[in-house]
């Protein structure tokens, strides 16, 4: 089946588990909700109606809707996704320090379950360091996650504001780890790890060289996964917002039989772990 941004027609090589959650998608909708910023990075063809057909690829069924850059801290786009996807969906949002708590409480309503903190490109960056602990502290009695979306010599330059944030932490795409396993960042984020407050999201491979195998993933995928294989959850980054050249899902999903060599870890990943995170 072909998929609009996705490369490849084929299901996984695997069959995916019942009740598999895709942690980490967005959702972009011009035509309906037009960009928040002016020349801000839109992908056509990524409605709700396109995603399923990607589910419908590769097998899962649950998915995390997170706010795209493109629409800063206007949510419209990715509660209108939650209200399409039902009860199968949660999603990440953005908002800034002044958010009031009565909105708060109508995106939980909604199925927003945590927040997101994009980084990595100050030139695109909706939300800036000095946010993050402020908001963490106003969302933790919420029961939400923090998303973290930092470079990983950001991470490393934050490490004493990110261990004191409170509530559950949630590392995007591997942690961009620019050094690999050796990264600065990866110490710190095995120290939260450690601490049994902090996920990984086993997201964004094609960070970490290229297909089929995007072979640099495949020690810090690993990595995680035998540190706390019950906090890795994986996810397709679909539409692919940073790449041209679209990914194969499905290959992307058949990584995950890369990094956990058994079916009882692939299961925790995809089911249980998304179950525990996100209530599902």
């Amino acid at each position: 089946m072909q998929v609009p941004n996705s490369s490849g027609t084929a299901a996984p090589k695997l069959p995916t588990p019942a009740g598999a959650c895709d942690c980490h998608m967005h959702i972009y909708d011009g035509a309906r909700f037009p960009p928040a910023r002016p020349g801000a990075r839109m992908q056509p063809d990524a409605s709700v109606a396109d995603y399923r057909l990607l589910q419908r690829r590769i097998g899962t069924t649950r998915t995390v809707v997170v706010q795209p850059a493109a629409y800063v801290t206007d949510n419209a786009v990715t509660l209108d996704a939650l209200a399409q996807l039902g009860h199968e969906a949660r999603g990440v949002a953005v908002v800034h320090p002044g958010v009031g708590d009565a909105e708060l409480k109508r995106m939980a309503a909604g199925g927003v379950c945590g927040i997101r903190f994009t980084q990595f490109d100050p030139n695109t960056a909706a939300t800036t360091r000095e946010m993050i602990e402020p908001l963490a502290k106003r969302v933790a009695p919420l029961g939400w996650h923090v998303q973290i979306h930092l470079r990983s010599d950001q991470i490393v330059d934050a490490a004493a504001m990110l261990q004191r944030l409170p509530g559950t932490v949630v590392f995007d795409h591997l942690g961009r780890l620019a050094g690999g396993v050796n990264d600065p960042a990866m110490a710190v984020i095995r120290r939260m790890l450690d601490g049994g407050r902090t996920w990984v999201k086993l997201s964004g491979a094609y960070m970490f060289g290229g297909p089929p195998a995007y072979a640099e993933a495949l020690p810090v995928a690993r990595a995680y996964i035998a540190a706390a294989p019950e906090r890795v959850v994986w996810g397709s980054d679909w539409p692919h917002p940073t790449e041209a050249g679209k990914p194969d899902d499905a290959l992307l999903l058949d990584l995950v039989a890369e990094w956990a060599a058994d079916e009882a870890t692939r299961k925790r990943i995809l089911v249980d772990n998304p179950a525990e995170l996100y209530r599902f």
